[in-house]
């Protein structure tokens, strides 16, 4: 449209409200593609995008101008004192509804459904692209609070982690033998999850059920437990996860504000803890065996018995048999067992 082009590369600073009664922010104002954008002047994070067919005027004729992306009185409001920039906003709201398609049952119907598919594409992109645009712009540190936030929701289920000192450090030393300086941040809980089993939340936080330390034969099968969790963390983002399942709303309010909505994680608690593990592509699986220098066939009959279904991990071992070297010494091994015994 002509006079959205006219306006693309102008901007303006305002005072935006998220909700009536909240305290003004200062925004930057600049056109998008059909939409009014509105960002955080400091950090250049997106905040708001406004339809401009749906934005009003709260007080014609007065300054500074109070804008709205619709007739809801709860809705945002944005505040504007450049004169040129008011003018320009109600230029394009001008030409855009002179372009409104009179009456008519005909044009009706075409309009009903252009909007239903409009609408349609936005619930099946939009989810989407929120959550990979806030996965992208979330620090790391932000990463690891959602996760601790998230544990302490599950120890509803879960109960305490398992925190015996000697059993800590062992995990520390078993973290950086399998994952580099990176490491991750094993924690092994009681109950909550299926028996044999890992998870994992963001932040690095890998979880594990208590019964794969209480194995009799070593340590292997624990340590091929964590390296297929963390191959998992990075197939697939552990906040994307979140994200997803927390819905575009809680999205947007971390974008705003820093923080999910409160009961966001806890609807998820338990839902995380049953959900089953993911299947992983053996190729990538061995390759990660083989990096940490760790024999695949002990995790590989832990998952099935018989071997069946896990062939390709048994065959294609990076370690002949015979030729692993000791995990850790028995004392540390010893020592782990005994994690959850305070």
């Amino acid at each position: 449209m002509t006079a959205l082009r006219k306006y693309a590369r102008l901007e303006t600073t305002g005072l935006w409200r998220p909700v009536p009664d909240a305290q003004r922010r200062e925004v930057v104002v600049s056109f998008g593609d059909s939409s009014l954008v509105l960002t955080d002047g400091r950090s250049q994070m997106p905040l708001s995008h406004w339809s401009l067919p749906a934005v009003q005027r709260r007080n014609p004729g007065e300054l500074p101008a109070i804008y709205a992306p619709g007739a809801d009185p709860m809705a945002e409001t944005v505040e504007i004192d450049d004169t040129g920039m008011i003018d320009a906003i109600e230029t394009v709201r001008a030409a855009l509804a002179r372009r409104r398609p009179k009456r008519g049952r005909g044009r009706l119907t075409v309009v009903l459904g252009t909007i239903g598919a409009i609408v349609l594409g936005a619930l099946l992109w939009l989810p989407g692209a929120v959550v990979g645009h806030t996965t992208r712009i979330v620090p790391f540190v932000k990463r690891e609070q959602i996760g601790r936030e998230l544990l302490v929701e599950m120890t509803r289920f879960t109960g305490a982690p398992c925190a015996d000192p000697q059993g800590l450090a062992v995990l520390g030393r078993l973290s950086a033998r399998l994952f580099g300086a990176e490491g991750a941040q094993i924690v092994v809980l009681r109950d909550g999850l299926a028996p044999g089993t890992t998870a994992h939340v963001p932040g690095r936080h890998l979880l594990v059920d208590h019964q794969l330390i209480e194995l009799p034969d070593g340590p292997e099968v624990l340590a091929g437990h964590l390296i297929a969790e963390k191959l998992r963390t990075d197939l697939g983002d552990p906040l994307a996860e979140v994200l997803h399942a927390a819905g575009i709303r809680a999205n947007f309010t971390l974008l705003a504000t820093g923080s999910l909505p409160s009961g966001v994680l806890g609807r998820q608690a338990q839902a995380r803890l049953q959900d089953a593990p993911t299947d992983l592509p053996p190729d990538e699986l061995l390759e990660r065996f083989k990096a940490a220098r760790i024999a695949s066939t002990p995790y590989a009959l832990s998952v099935d018995p018989s071997g069946v279904t896990t062939r390709a991990l048994i065959e294609g071992d990076p370690i002949p048999p015979g030729a692993a070297k000791p995990l850790m010494p028995d004392a540390d091994w010893l020592a782990l067992q005994a994690i959850c015994a305070r």
